[in-house]
This record gives structure tokens, sequence and C-alpha cells, in this order.
């Protein structure tokens, strides 16, 4: 693509049509870019509108598009084609620093997390001028480009917080404090005192303070890992400016807004993080200025309003006092009764109150509320802070913070008692203080697993949670109902089987709440008691006590997700397939009327997918009611089969990316409960299952293998007499995975397959060709996985077409190559053999080489034969040998490119492990013994004396002890 005018133009008008609301324009639109998005200079156009383009929608649209296609293609990924151009990229890294500092800041955000893509692959080593580039940009004092920078700066470092620790993280770090950590100082300084020029300048002071907000994140980041040198020698300038700025008020920067946070408010935050950061991690160089910080920061808490402005500050600086106060350093000033009880009465009790902002959360906008409250994501909300604190305190003085808040508790509760329609928020206030005070330690799997030994739990459920879950009216009171059932699942693991049980048919009855967050809830809630084990690793709540309330369970789940705001409900959703996991063939009757349902629902959500959850359980809730549904009737798949296929054809015409890999396992799993034959359905869509486009997706390719290994499993004779021609096909596949390292080991399961199920004369003409790629494979790669692989191919390609075949097609391609093989492959290497069908197969195919391979016996190859047999004595006695050579240890874990959909592996779709060699071998170690005997049967004298001369000593006393297990010996 060359850069014209022409070329602009086109990429206007498809920029423009990707923004219209209608699909049909979309959609095409898209298409066209991704097919461009390949060429040289795609990119360079890309910023050339945004630089120049008079239109400002465009050039927001091509900054968001060139930053997506960065995302997507600047990581170089083995075996993946490159889709950027080194002149490409050259031009881009040359160019966009300049660009995103110079572009209005809707397009400096886009380009500057552009930039940090590019430096999470480049920098330091393909970018080491990036830096120096931006820092030089200090000594420009126009803000507009310094804020550039550092917010670039910012999306750059902010890994740091979370990345492990390497030589190579520190090398980075090292480079980056050396250059960037005085500039960042010196600047830090100069802001500083700008402010107190311009305290009158209300435009001035906003630049400002975004400039020392980002200083300050910048800050916390460069701190993350460890303490730098130089912070610690400048530790003073940081800290005493940090305390200023905490007690700063500036009366022009206080906004009216009560919802949205200010910059005073945003900088401060940072700064309460900076210091739980040091006062955690660095505390003995912390210590002289801790004092002054837990002041300032009490003043603050105990003067902050209640807005929701402030909830970010409030809940970080409770979370810095959280943090100082479960250190044994600083114990000491906590010590005090007064203390603690002011703690409790003053930062406590006020930030656990709902407010009603929650209020509003609760009723309209009940995802973000869920998403905060059950999945923890409300690390920023007053109440988790507070909560925090609680725990914090109980380390060292559980018995007064119990004492102090069982009074609040039990005045709450009295509160509510005199009037529950108006002081309902003081029992909810008490449940979540009764909450923080007894979890000590919590998991995702178990709920609350470790309370504090001085609060009842299961007196507080039954005198004042059981009340709200039996109460008829279940849409009265419906955060006291949210309570409840909350308190129920965190404390599962806490109260008694029988609390548990007489809550179940309560919460089946919750389901059908108006309110989203209290049905939501009760899904939730349901779906962890279905998970919990009992004795004896089977679940605590059976299907038999479950069969009473199947019906209702059944019906109030599928209701619910007809409510308003409910209808793609990931909780609800999860609870079905749960519960159909736990019925099992208590379903079975109900599942003709689910089963529509479930289709329709799936109709519905691919028109669209926006919740990859939803969708996930929703593909599982299928796979499950058709297992256990075939599993009681196995006639039935068809049934399946006629209602599905209407929805799975139309998903795979419209290329629902995210749902294709899905589809693949549902009808892989419907064709493996196929008796013996493949389906006419089935084979008109063969021919589609082969074309290169669907094996370009990274998330594709571990679903169909499976799909044509079922294909291959129950109708390799079909394929051969009805579909030849597709044989080429099929070879093109596995010639395509096995080149690739990360999915090589797909290839060779389509392979096994192909050799297991396929009549070997209607693959005879293509063997030598399968070896010959296999060997560049070899010799281009050699990696453990692969080689693991092709043993277990080599020795099933022996057990299923004989030894002496596996001998000829190897010398056939190169005289000699057999013993080469054997030699610096299978007897160097099968110990790494792993998995107990593969080691069968590895053990069987060796026996057979050994035995029924006359080659083996009067050639040179015969000085293999006992080196061979100690290697398969090794294979059954030795530990496996999972050593992996270091630069090999990350070959597997590969990032998606870009935005595809990844595999997402359905569990109850789940494939039983195949054993080729099945019921003909019992135990390897016989079937070796056996054939041993037969062989020296058949050449007597030859085997006894072979063994005595090189054999070692421990692999001959395993071998005794074979030959007696199978009552045989050598003669």
């Amino acid at each position: 693509m060359d850069l014209n005018d022409a070329n602009l133009q086109t990429l206007t008008e498809f920029l423009r049509k990707t923004l219209d609301p209608d699909p049909s324009v979309r959609r095409p639109a898209e298409k066209f870019l991704e097919s461009v998005e390949g060429n040289q200079n795609y990119p360079i156009l890309l910023l050339s509108l945004l630089e120049k383009s008079q239109d400002n929608v465009i050039r927001v649209c091509a900054a968001v598009t060139f930053k997506n296609y960065i995302k997507r293609n600047w990581r170089i990924v083995e075996d993946e084609p490159n889709k950027i151009s080194d002149p490409d990229r050259t031009t881009i890294k040359a160019n966009i620093v300049n660009l995103m500092l110079s572009s209005p800041e809707q397009i400096q955000k886009q380009l500057s997390d552009a930039i940090s893509i590019i430096g999470r692959e480049d920098f330091p080593q393909k970018w080491p001028d990036l830096l120096t580039e931006m820092v030089n940009r200090f000594q420009s004092g126009d803000f507009h480009i310094i804020n550039g920078v550092l917010r670039t700066a910012h999306s750059l470092f902010k890994r740091y917080r979370h990345e492990f620790k390497s030589n190579e993280l520190w090398m980075e770090i090292k480079l980056v404090l050396d250059t960037f950590a005085q500039p960042l100082t010196e600047l830090f300084k100069a802001t500083i005192e700008l402010c107190q020029t311009h305290a009158t300048d209300i435009n001035a002071l906003k630049v400002l303070f975004s400039s020392l907000t980002l200083i300050s994140k910048l800050f916390y980041s460069l701190n993350f890992q460890d303490l730098p040198e130089f912070f610690e020698d400048n530790m003073e300038t940081w800290m005493t400016n940090f305390h200023n700025l905490l007690t700063l008020d500036n009366k022009l920067l206080q906004t009216d807004d009560e919802e949205e946070a200010g910059l005073l408010e945003l900088l401060k935050s940072q700064i309460c993080d900076n210091a739980a950061l040091y006062a955690q991690k660095y505390d003995e160089e912390f210590q002289p200025y801790l004092p002054r910080f837990v002041t300032a920061i009490w003043n603050l808490l105990v003067s902050t309003g209640q807005e929701v402005k402030y909830d970010l500050l409030v809940s970080n600086a409770i979370q810095f006092l959280a943090s100082v106060c479960e250190r044994p350093h600083y114990k000491h000033l906590f010590e005090d009764q007064n203390t603690l009880t002011s703690i409790c009465e003053k930062v406590i009790v006020p930030n656990m109150e709902f407010r009603s902002a929650d209020e509003e959360a609760f009723e309209d906008n009940s995802e973000e509320y869920i998403r905060r409250d059950l999945e923890g994501s409300d690390i920023d909300t007053r109440r988790r802070a507070a909560c925090d604190l609680v725990r914090g305190l109980c380390k060292f003085f559980e018995g007064p913070v119990t004492a102090i808040f069982s009074g609040y508790v039990n005045s709450m509760l009295a509160e509510y008692a005199k009037n529950p329609g108006v002081n309902w928020k003081h029992k909810d206030a008490a449940i979540y203080l009764v909450t923080s005070l007894a979890s000590k330690a919590q998991t995702q799997k178990h709920g609350i697993t470790q309370a504090n030994e001085l609060v009842n739990l299961t007196e507080f459920f039954v005198n004042h949670i059981l009340t709200d879950l039996k109460s008829p009216n279940v849409n009265e009171f419906p955060v006291l109902k949210a309570d409840a059932i909350k308190y129920v699942m965190i404390f599962r693991s806490q109260l008694p089987k029988e609390q548990l049980l007489q809550a179940v048919p309560l919460l089946i009855a919750h389901l059908q709440a108006e309110s989203t967050v209290e049905h939501t809830y009760a899904a939730h809630a349901l779906e962890r008691l279905f998970t919990m084990r009992g004795p004896n690793n089977s679940t605590l709540i059976t299907a038999a006590e479950m069969a009473p309330f199947t019906e209702q369970l059944l019906n109030n789940l599928f209701k619910a997700l007809a409510l308003p705001g409910s209808s793609e409900n990931e909780y609800i959703m999860k609870a079905i397939m749960r519960s159909f996991s736990l019925l099992q063939e208590g379903i079975v009757r109900y599942i003709p009327t689910l089963i529509g349902q479930l289709t329709h629902k799936l109709l519905l959500v691919s028109k669209n997918p926006s919740k990859p959850h939803f969708n996930h359980y929703l593909f599982e809730s299928l796979c499950l009611s058709i297992r256990i549904t075939c599993k009681a009737d196995p006639n039935t798949v068809s049934s399946f089969e006629e209602a599905l296929f209407p929805v799975f054809t139309e998903i795979l015409q419209n290329d629902v990316q995210e749902f294709v890999p899905y589809v693949f396992q549902v009808m892989s799993l419907l064709l493996e409960i196929h008796s013996n034959s493949i389906p006419s359905s089935y084979m008109a869509l063969f021919p589609h299952l082969l074309q290169p486009v669907l094996w370009e997706r990274t998330g594709n390719i571990p679903p169909l293998v499976r799909l044509l290994q079922a294909y291959l499993e129950k109708g390799g004779p079909t394929i051969a007499s009805s579909a030849a021609d597709k044989i080429p096909g099929l070879l093109g596949v596995f010639q395509k995975l096995i080149a690739s390292k990360a999915n090589d080991h797909q290839g060779f399961y389509l392979l096994n397959s192909i050799i297991e199920h396929m009549p070997p004369e209607s693959i005879t003409q293509y063997r030598k060709q399968i070896f010959i790629l296999l060997f560049q494979r070899l010799q281009s790669s050699k990696t453990t996985k692969f080689i693991k692989s092709f043993l277990v191919f080599i020795n099933l390609y022996c057990v299923k077409y004989g030894a002496i075949a596996l001998q000829e097609i190897f010398d056939t391609i190169q005289p000699k190559m057999f013993g080469m093989v054997l030699e610096k492959i299978v007897i160097p290497e099968v110990q790494k053999v792993s998995g107990t069908v593969e080691k069968k197969i590895c053990a069987v195919g060796i026996t057979k080489v050994l035995t029924e391979c006359p080659a083996m016996m009067d050639t040179e190859y015969t000085k293999l034969w006992t080196p061979l047999l100690q290697a398969l004595i090794g294979l059954f006695e030795l530990p496996e040998d999972d050593s992996i050579p270091d630069d090999e240890h990350f070959i597997d874990i590969e990032d998606t490119p870009g935005y595809q959909t990844a595999f997402s592996q359905l569990a109850f779709a789940g494939k039983k492990e195949h054993d080729p060699i099945g019921e003909a071998v019992g135990n390897p170690k016989i079937l070796l013994a056996q054939s041993l005997h037969k062989l020296s049967t058949a050449c007597p004298g030859r085997v006894p004396s072979m063994l005595s001369t090189s054999l070692n000593a421990e692999a001959l006393q395993f071998l005794q002890g074979y030959l007696q297990a199978a009552t045989v010996q050598l003669v």
C-alpha cells in the first residue's frame, strides 16, 4: 500500500464505516481493514491520518485502530507470520513519541498505550533510545508534553508492580533508574515550586496536580520491586514533599461534584499508597517518617466527608493504617484502649455504613455492585478497607477489638428491632461487622476457612440470618436478604450441614426475587454449596437430598434468566451447570423441555456474544445435558443433534469466532456417542473442517483436532471409501501443525488417529512422506515435547503395522536409518515419555522391535538389542525423566496473538483417555517376558547369551521377575 492520497481517502471511508451502528455496513468494513493490515505501510497510513486528517472523529478512530493493530500484531510469535514489516517497525518507533507528544489528549492517550505495548516487547534491547528521548522532553517546560511523557512512562513501568523477580527485570529497572530517577526527582521538586508560584491560578494548578499524581504513580512503580539506592538517598526530599502534599488544602482545587474524585483526592490517594508500600516493605528505612504519616492520614480520615468522591482516598488511607497495624514494629502505636476505641468509632463504623450511593448501585447498577461485593474488585470501597483494618487490628488485639465491636453490633441490632422499616441499614452494618470480625482467612473455593473463636456464627445465623431467609415476601428488604444469602455463602464451611440443608429450599425461593443482586446471590450461594466436599470425596449435599427440590430448583433457575437484567447472568448459568452436574440422572426427565430453552438462549447470545463466562457455562450445561441423557439412553443423541445443529450451522456460517471452538467440542461429544458409523450430516461438514482459514486461529486447533479424531475413530473406512480425495487435506493439516512448536503435539494426536483408524491401504502412498516431514522437523528444531510425541508415534506404528514394517520404512528413506533412530532417539530418550497409555504404547512397540524384527538379531543392528532392552526395563522401573532443557521451559506457554479467542476447554465435554492397545495387552511386562520366551524358542541359546554379556545386573534382576510372573523361561 503506497503512501498516497487515494489510499488515505479509501482508509478514511472504511474507518468511517466501522463507526456505523448498522452491522451490514460495519462488519464488511472491519473485515476489509483486517484483510489489509498485513500490507506494508498500513500502520504508517493510519499514523498519517491521525496526524493530518481534518476530521477529528477520523483522527480518534485512526488512533484507536492503530493501538489495537499494535496490540494484535507487534509481538513476534514463533511459527506465526510477522504481520508488521521491519521498515514499518522502524518508522513507527522513530516517529511515535513525537507524534504522541504533539497530539491532543484524546489521541495522546491512545498513542501512549501503543508505545507501552511496543515498549513491553522492544524496550530496552530493541529500543534503547526511548527513555533518553522521553527524559529530554522534561526540559521543554510545556506540561502538555511533560504529562504525555509521564503518562507513557507510567504505562511502561506499571508492569514492575506485578512482574516476577528475575535478573532481566533487575537489569531493566536499573537501566530505567539510571536514566530516569534523577530527572524525575528534579521534575518533582520543580513542579512543587511551580504550584506555590501559581497557587492562585486554577488552570495552571490543574495541569500541575495531574503531573504530581503521575509522578507519584511512577514513584510507586519504581519502588515496588525493591528499595532503589537512589530513592533511599533522596528519601528526605520525597517523603517531606509527600507529607506536605497530604496536609495541603487548596480551596481552588475542591470540586462541587459529589461523585467524581478531584485532582487533590487522586494525588492524596496515591501518596497514601506510596506510604503504605514503604511501611510494608521498607519499614526500617521508613521508620523516622512513619509517625508523621500516621498522624497526617489519621487527621485526613477524621476530617473527610462521606461523599463518593472521597472513596478512593478514604479506602487507601484506611489500607495504610491496616498495613501499619499488623506489623510487629508498630504495634505500640495502637496498644492503648482509647486509641482502639477511637479507631473503631471514628474510622471503622462510619465507613461500614450502607450509604445512599450504595443503595443506588444496588438497585440501578447491580452488575457493578455484584462485581465489587462478590468478586472482591471492591478494593477501592470504604467497606472493604474498613473490613481489612478490622482484620489487621485483630492480629494483635483480637480480644479488645471483638469486645468493642460486640457492643456496636448489639446496639445496631437493637435499633433495627425498634423499627425495621426505617432502621434496616443498622442491621446491614451489623451483619457486615460480624462478617469482618469473624473472617480470618478466606478462599474462593471454600469461603471463610478460619474464623474468630470469639464470634458464635451458628447462633448469629439462627437468631438473625434465618429470619430474613424465611420471610415469606422475598422482595421485602432486598439488601438484608442479599446480606443473609451472602452470610450463608461465605460461612458455608463453618455452618453445620443441617443448617445448610435448611437454607437450600429458602435459597431456591429467593431465585424469584425481583432484585437482581438478590437472585444473583441466591444462584451463586447454591452453586457454591453444591461444590462443597463431604466425607470420602463426594459432594457434601447429595443428589438424593436434593431430590425433593429438583423441579423447583430447575424451574426457578430458568425463570430467573427471564427476569429483567439477568438474561445473560453468568451466576445463574453457572448454577444451572452445577445443578445438572450434581443431580445427574435426576435431570433426565426435564431435559426435553430444558434443552429447547438452552438452545433458544444460545441462538440469542450468538447474535452478539458479550458475556464470555455466561457463554462458557451455557455450553457446559449443554454438554452435561447430552452426557447425562445419552448415558441413560444413547439413542437420544439424534434428538440433541436435531435441536442443536440448526444453531450450530448458523454459528459456523456467520463465523462467530468466540463460539466456533465450543461448537467443535460439543460436536465431538455427540459424534463420540454414536456407535460405529458417521451419520451423513457429519460427513457433509467434513470437507469444511479442513479449510486452512479455520486452522489459522489458535483457539480452534485443540477442538478441531479432537473433532477430526472423532471422525477417524467412528468412520475411518467411510472416509477412505467416500472421501479419499480429502486424505491429502487431512495430512496437510498434520503438516501445518507439526511445523509449530506450540501445536506439534496436536499434529501427533491427529497422525496417531490416522494410523490407528484408517484402513492401511488408504494411506500406504503417504507413509514415506509422513516420516520425511517428521525427520525434517527433528533436524530443524528438536524439542523434548516433539521427541516424546515422536516416540509414541513410531511405537504405535510398530504396534499397528509390525516391527518389520517400521524398520523397512526407515531404511527406505536412508540406509541404516533405523539403527540411527534407535541409537540416537529411542534408547536415550524413551525415559522421558510420560502418561500411562503413552508408556504402554512405547513398551509394546519396543517389545515388538526386540522380538519380531529379524534385522535386530543378525545384522549390524544386533549391537543395539541389549541397550534397547535395557532402555525398556528403565521405562518400566526408573522414575520418569522430566528434565527439560532450560531454553525450552517456556515453549508451550504461548500468548495467543492479538484478540483471537483463546481455546476454552469445556470441562464437561471432557474426552476419556483412549488406549489404542486396550485389553489386548494387560501388563506390558508380562508381554515382554512372553515375547522373549517365544524369541528364545525360535533361536535357542541366543537370547540368554546376549543378556549375560551386556545387560546390567539390576536390569537382569527385574527381567527375571517378569519371567517368573509370566511363568516362562528363556532357552
